[in-house]
């Protein structure tokens, strides 16, 4: 049976809560200068990595709730299943430009960040209304297009993948 669009909220908040607290507690646990070290590769440092990901999910925050603009959906159109979409990712991306960290940042500033922008996330979504998570939606152009209703799982599996490299990063 399908889950209903309360319960699709619901699964979705806790996936990411869940995803989140990983990631936060990665970053806390780790010692101040190796999640503030840039990494002789010329990657971000670890503290880089959570400011992005604080960064993407205040956008997906602003897309969900529609402070950002989103487009409607043309009729008849079908969600791919998010394992499909994820399938699809390349193993290495760029990320757009307005995500990119500052050259140095804190780890208590990307705690901070992260905290504000979880906040601002979970509230976005539980604030969702079904009509306009299945009819309107953001089209990125590796993910393709996704409505808003998806966006959860995106965060998550942004929040997942970002998880998995700074434990790279910080050799843990």
């Amino acid at each position: 049976m399908a889950e209903t669009h309360a319960e699709r909220i619901e699964r979705m908040r806790k996936s990411y809560r869940e995803a989140h607290a990983r990631f936060v507690t990665r970053l806390r646990n780790a010692p101040g200068d190796l999640v503030e070290r840039t990494p002789g590769d010329g990657g971000w440092s670890a503290a880089q990595i959570g400011w992005h990901v604080a960064a993407v999910d205040g956008i997906f925050a602003d897309l969900v709730s529609g402070a950002r603009p989103s487009q409607p959906l043309p009729v008849g159109f079908h969600e791919r299943a998010w394992t499909e979409i994820v399938a699809g990712i390349p193993q290495k991306l760029e990320a757009s430009r307005g995500s990119h960290p500052p050259a140095q940042v804190t780890r208590e500033e990307t705690l901070t960040a992260l905290a504000a922008s979880a906040q601002k996330l979970d509230a976005a979504l539980k604030g969702l209304a079904e009509e306009r998570a299945s009819r309107f939606g953001v089209t990125h152009k590796v993910i393709g297009t996704v409505t808003l209703g998806q966006v959860g799982d995106w965060a998550t599996a942004h929040t997942i993948r970002h998880n998995a490299q700074a434990k790279r990063v910080l050799g843990m």
